[in-house]
């Protein structure tokens, strides 16, 4: 059985104010180009094909567009939703689908959709497990101690009496221990959605979703496809592409990745604004970190011109961003981030006095809130 192997399209992001839209559909006509070449028996989508749980109206067109493109190979499509979707609005004609050969995952009620499947080697079990998370699982495993995100995972697992006799995939949409992240996904403070891998023991292939940088973890055969494109600087120096798998006897899996080519790509630059000023790119998405240790006037308006695309500007130590706006960090709070703004417009901090007052002011508009 031959498969290919993608995940987490986020179909309707946005690049700060830009829309992907048009990036993302010459993707995934690039993908669809990558499947008609491969001539794969199965497609893996493992969750996060929305960006958002309630997606833009050309966002929805765009899944249907492409699941159209699909239904056309003679490739069965096996998909699951993720962290980023509404499971109900991903499982919605789910019944209809099936006909054209296209699986989606339904909303997790305790049970695991099982596609059984057959070639020359026997039979391949294929089950599709949507983003879970402990309070999704425990309604329908009263009797099991169910507390961490592995417990959950493992308690669903356990439940599916997997016949390790035969050969076994599984679509999972969790945050796998060990996985590199990069600075586009969300993340549970604490790493509270961490998943230990042994959990997936039972499976000859584990197409994860989730995880923005493609990568094995533990095992060749455990995997990430990562993200079709680039959606943070981090991702800058990631090599973006799709999993090619091809199962034979049991044991044996065979791996190979075909890259992808974006329409634009996305760099990182770095440099003082004089030295960044000499250099331009017109086509690619590109984030600019300045490191002038004075004032800079109007940097975001000089630089706009040589770059296009610039999604983000940052003043390396200093409190400045694209708009020469204060950078807030959501990580402080409201008395910090408050302080960090009156700095920056005024140039000098808050006196304690002052502090106090703003202080006394938050709490009244929070009590008159409540």
């Amino acid at each position: 059985m031959k498969f290919i192997h993608i995940s987490d399209l986020h179909i309707g992001k946005r690049l700060n104010e830009y829309s992907l839209i048009k990036e993302q559909e010459h993707i995934l006509n690039e993908i669809v180009s990558v499947i008609k070449n491969e001539a794969p028996d199965c497609v893996f989508i493992a969750g996060d094909v929305y960006d958002k749980s309630v997606p833009s109206a050309e966002a929805v067109s765009l899944l249907d567009k492409f699941l159209g493109l699909l239904s056309e190979t003679d490739a069965k499509i096996f998909m699951i939703s993720g962290n980023h979707d509404s499971a109900e609005r991903i499982a919605y004609g789910a019944e209809a689908f099936k006909r054209q050969g296209i699986y989606i995952s339904p909303v997790f009620d305790g049970q695991v959709s099982k596609i059984e499947m057959d070639d020359e080697y026997g039979r391949v079990n294929v089950y599709l497990l949507p983003f879970i998370k402990p309070v999704h699982v425990k309604r329908y495993f009263e009797e099991t101690e169910i507390e961490t995100y592995t417990d959950a995972v493992k308690a669903v697992i356990d439940s599916l009496k997997v016949n390790k006799e035969e050969r076994n995939v599984i679509l999972s949409h969790q945050y796998v221990a060990g996985a590199d992240r990069t600075e586009s996904e969300e993340e549970i403070i604490g790493g509270l959605d961490l998943v230990e891998g042994y959990v997936f023991d039972p499976f000859d292939y584990v197409a994860l979703g989730h995880i923005h940088r493609n990568q094995a973890i533990g095992r060749e055969t455990m995997r990430y496809s990562g993200t079709p494109l680039k959606y943070s600087a981090s991702e800058t120096k990631d090599k973006k592409c799709v999993v090619v798998g091809e199962m034979k006897e049991k044991g044996t899996v065979e791996i190979r990745e075909v890259p992808l080519v974006p329409m634009r790509d996305y760099k990182d630059i770095k440099g003082k604004l004089e030295e960044v000023l000499k250099g331009e790119n017109k086509t690619d998405f590109v984030r600019i970190t300045l490191t002038d240790e004075g004032t800079v006037v109007d940097a975001y308006g000089k630089l706009k011109g040589n770059y296009p695309y610039m999604t983000e500007l940052l003043f390396e130590g200093r409190k400045r961003t694209a708009s020469g706006r204060a950078s807030v960090s959501m990580e402080k709070s409201r008395e910090e981030q408050f302080s960090d703004f009156y700095e920056f417009v005024n140039g000098k901090e808050l006196t304690e006095e002052q502090k106090g007052i703003v202080l006394d002011i938050m709490n009244e508009v929070k009590e008159a809130r409540e």
